[in-house]
């Protein structure tokens, strides 16, 4: 028998199943709708749904680089033990890879073709929920590119290549030696990580955020009692040191600890030979700004124990 496009839709919205299950269970049930669920529940399927209001704070971030472009993705799994399982890497990796063709785009990953499968990104991972039971959810993605030279990357807490728990691409402008560039990327990548700066350079930040600062600075210094050309002052080299820890090319590099980034860069443009732009970073670190849920285990005890 045919069937409709609204009935699998209307089954995909009860049970979180993918599209291509919901509809080869319309078509075992003959378009029965409730016997639909019933055959997604006998299968495994259908449990999936029933996870989905549980907090995904653990997984893992995916790279994939190629060249003058790099993509990195989030995908959030329940415990950190998911990570270890091979289909759910193999979802992130591919995922990684795929988001090279959609620029980035989550909503476009999600309904993106997975390889082999004949499902979308977002039906593979309904798939995994069911067949590994926790809830797991595409958060984020992200792609950089150059006109020219490379764009670096660095996964720190890797468990596999490219899979970890934070990941950080760089793009370099340059026309020189592309090993070297790559190299270097690498490095301030591995800063990147290290650091979490806020942006580029002081352009790239927040105004709000750095009136916020200028104004608690301004506080701080007025209970000096000094004059207010003494407190300008005071205010203005505080802000600067701000910018010196939370922008990328004004901090200290990690690798060597004396010079600037900006000035790391610069020394290295003539082993690279030709001029180097550091023209962006992405950072993804796992969980990053997810509310985790807290539990007391000792008074869930006691609280079972009562009831017992």
């Amino acid at each position: 028998m045919s069937i409709s496009a609204a009935d699998v839709k209307t089954l995909r919205e009860m049970t979180g199943v993918g599209m291509m299950d919901c509809k080869k269970a319309l078509t075992e049930t003959n378009g029965d709708i409730e016997a639909a669920v019933d055959w997604l529940r006998s299968k495994g399927l259908a449990k999936a749904a029933k996870k989905s209001d549980r907090v995904a704070a653990e997984g893992l971030v995916g790279v994939a680089t190629d060249g003058k472009r790099a993509a990195i993705v989030e995908i959030n799994s329940e415990t950190d033990f998911v990570a270890r399982n091979e289909q759910f890497q193999s979802i992130v990796r591919n995922a990684s890879k795929i988001a090279l063709d959609v620029n980035g785009e989550v909503e476009a990953l999600g309904k993106a073709d997975f390889p082999g499968t004949g499902r979308t990104v977002s039906e593979e991972l309904t798939e995994a929920i069911a067949k590994i039971g926790e809830n797991m959810t595409l958060r984020r993605a992200a792609v950089l590119e150059v006109n020219e030279g490379v764009v670096g990357s660095y996964v720190h807490s890797a468990i596999s290549e490219g899979l970890g728990r934070i990941g950080v691409l760089v793009g370099l402008e340059s026309t020189g030696d592309k090993a070297k560039l790559e190299a270097l990327g690498r490095q301030v990548a591995m800063h990147v990580a290290a650091t979490k700066p806020l942006s580029l350079s002081s352009d790239d930040l927040d105004p709000e955020a750095v009136e916020r600062e200028r104004s608690v600075f301004s506080e701080q210094a007025r209970q000096s009692g000094k004059p207010d050309n003494i407190i300008e002052k005071m205010v203005e080299g505080r802000i600067r040191k701000y910018y010196e820890e939370v922008t990328l090319l004004a901090q200290t590099f990690v690798i060597d600890g004396e010079n600037t980034v900006e000035q790391a860069v610069k020394n290295a443009e003539t082993d690279v030979g030709a001029p180097i732009k550091v023209t962006g970073f992405v950072l993804f670190a796992l969980g990053e700004g997810i509310e985790k849920q807290q539990s007391d285990f000792a008074a869930e005890v006691a609280a079972a124990a009562g009831t017992a």
